[in-house]
């Protein structure tokens, strides 16, 4: 059985913001370090500065959510309390800048050197793909989880289209049920050798992710 619902959301090819911070979002000034702090290096939370150019950069109409990340639903699943349960499907974006708000960045990060991490940044593309197992008995455990991230929208775009059709193929619930029956070959793998085994169990690429977001 495959319960789960591609969504109609795409990933922007746009992966720039260019819009600069202006009243009555930004009350001016140079941004401080506590808005730059946990800056997130290899994945795709926005520190609070990131998020308001998010926010001075987002049409009202669309639907990303950017508080934290940018990110949109990629496949959905109905409730259910059993058998194969989605735990997130997202497609995730992180913008660089340029034109006036990559000058604006420029011109503050002259004052507060922290802002050239921003001014860094490398437009970037990522799939999150995870899907659990519990049942009446009690076992629990993670069927798949697959991260694929890039530089290059093209490619990652191409590699959405191409995985989500071998997603939309697999009965999860068979397929929770077929990995119980193997689970001596696995479950005491680590984390990066259970991934590749489940890989290769599904026969799909094996994870890319974590990709250094600077130039």
């Amino acid at each position: 059985m495959n319960d789960l619902a591609l969504t109609g959301n795409r990933l922007n090819p746009n992966g720039h913001w260019k819009k600069v911070l202006s009243w009555p979002l930004y009350n001016g000034g140079v941004p401080t370090a506590d808005q730059i702090n946990l800056f997130d290096q290899n994945g795709y939370d926005l520190t609070e500065l990131e998020q308001l150019y998010a926010k001075a950069n987002v049409n009202p109409g669309q639907s990303h959510r950017y508080h934290k990340a940018l990110k949109l639903d990629w496949f959905t699943q109905p409730e259910k309390t059993t058998g194969a349960i989605l735990n997130h499907s997202l497609l995730f974006e992180r913008k660089g800048y340029t034109g006036a708000a990559l000058e604006q960045l420029t011109d503050w990060a002259k004052k507060n050197n922290l802002i050239y991490k921003l001014t860094a940044i490398r437009p970037k593309w990522g799939l999150d793909f995870s899907i659990d197992y519990v049942d009446a008995e009690g076992n629990t455990f993670e069927i798949f989880h697959w991260e694929f991230d890039g530089f290059d929208f093209g490619e990652i775009n191409a590699k959405k289209h191409e995985i989500e059709k071998q997603f939309a193929s697999i009965d999860w619930d068979d397929a929770g049920k077929e990995m119980l029956k193997v689970k001596d070959q696995w479950h005491h793998l680590g984390f990066f050798e259970q991934s590749d085994w489940k890989c290769d169990f599904f026969g799909i690429e094996k994870e890319r992710f974590k990709m250094v977001i600077w130039n």
